[in-house]
């Protein structure tokens, strides 16, 4: 009998406490939501500020590498001034998503190969560096069209 009546005790003050264990399974769910839709939003914010400040940058290269290779301006298209610009975009990369990242080193290996190609009459050097910029630009865009 006294397992029983222990039983029927336990149903009777589960029935009374109903609301109280809604409202705490309630509330831990919520918490557990808000955590979760705060991480994702600082992540969003880190891609998205990473993905802008990378656009500046590709933009800023583009620049380089047209006056050093159409220009041949010797002071604003310097190619050395490029490397700066390389070496930003692959740090930046790593806040983004791994194909932004495998775009910024594509970049730099393109950059590695051909630098020393623009200035002169190297259509190459251009071509293939801009075709990396282009590549990268793209995935971008991409990336931040894709955040919530």
């Amino acid at each position: 009998m006294t397992v029983r009546n222990s039983a029927m005790q336990l149903t009777r003050q589960l029935r009374q406490q109903s609301l109280a264990i809604i409202s705490l399974c309630v509330a831990f769910s919520a918490l557990g939501y808000n955590t979760w839709r705060n991480e994702q939003t600082e992540h969003n914010r880190n891609v998205r500020e990473a993905g802008f400040e990378m656009l500046i940058h590709v933009g800023e290269l583009q620049r380089i590498v047209y006056l050093a290779h159409f220009d041949a301006d010797p002071v604003a298209g310097n190619p050395r001034r490029g490397w700066v610009e390389v070496l930003v975009l692959r740090d930046l990369s790593r806040l983004m998503p791994a194909s932004a990242a495998h775009h910024a080193d594509a970049l730099h290996d393109a950059w590695s190969e051909h630098w020393g190609g623009l200035g002169g009459d190297d259509d190459i050097a251009v071509a293939a560096i801009d075709h990396a910029i282009k590549a990268l630009r793209d995935d971008i865009v991409v990336v931040l069209e894709s955040l919530d």
